[in-house]
């Protein structure tokens, strides 16, 4: 049975995504400091709220060190929405200094008439490069999206898939390495986020 750390800092949908990963035959651990980290297999970093008070909070459990370590050890992690966001270098919303797992800055999404901010319901993604979670053969998937900012990688190859938004298409999801994130949120996502999960973790499961 697979061993997920959850990492637990104060700001994530612990519950949602928790339920959805024991549906799947998943152990969860509650992560709330470095040492809770050992005997898991991958970790998920979920997060809703704002990108300074989550960067805040992490510090303060002393996770940023442990967190970075485990991704530079290749080790899988899932970033989910504001979880996506945090791993990368900085923000339009605050000041705080991201992870850096990933390179490029997270945008405010455009204030454009009739797309109303924050960008939120359910909405097709694009495939743009292939990735576990996004194979190069899969089906289009509907999912669910509530956000405000979207990320901008230095390297466009990280995006594994894109999402409207307005007139331009914005990143919905990432992977490089052992790291991937969505931006939308699988464990509301129905069947499709269910999908999207249980790629994810067959990945894990047949790593060396």
């Amino acid at each position: 049975m697979t061993c997920i750390g959850l990492i637990d800092y104060g700001m994530g949908n612990l519950h949602s995504v928790q339920r959805a990963l024991e549906r799947l035959g998943c152990t969860v651990i509650s992560v709330q400091s470095p040492e809770q980290m050992q005997g898991c297999q991958a970790l998920v970093l979920p997060g809703v709220g704002a990108f300074d008070p989550a960067m805040e909070r992490l510090e303060a459990s002393g996770m940023v060190p442990a967190i970075k370590s485990w991704c530079r050890a290749d080790r899988p992690l899932l970033g989910i929405c504001l979880g996506l966001q945090l791993l990368f270098d900085s923000s339009d919303e605050g000041q705080a200094r991201g992870l850096g797992l990933l390179s490029g800055h997270i945008a405010a999404l455009p204030r454009v008439s009739g797309h109303p901010i924050p960008h939120m319901g359910w909405e097709p993604l694009q495939r743009v490069n292939p990735s576990p979670l996004f194979p190069a053969d899969g089906d289009a998937s509907w999912v669910y999206f509530v956000h405000s900012f979207a990320a901008e990688p230095k390297d466009p190859r990280c995006i594994t898939t894109s999402v409207r938004f307005a007139d331009r298409q914005v990143t919905a999801a990432v992977w490089s390495g052992s790291v991937g994130a969505c931006q939308f949120h699988p464990e509301k996502s129905g069947l499709a986020g269910e999908q999207i999960l249980r790629r994810w973790l067959r990945w894990v499961e047949q790593r060396p």
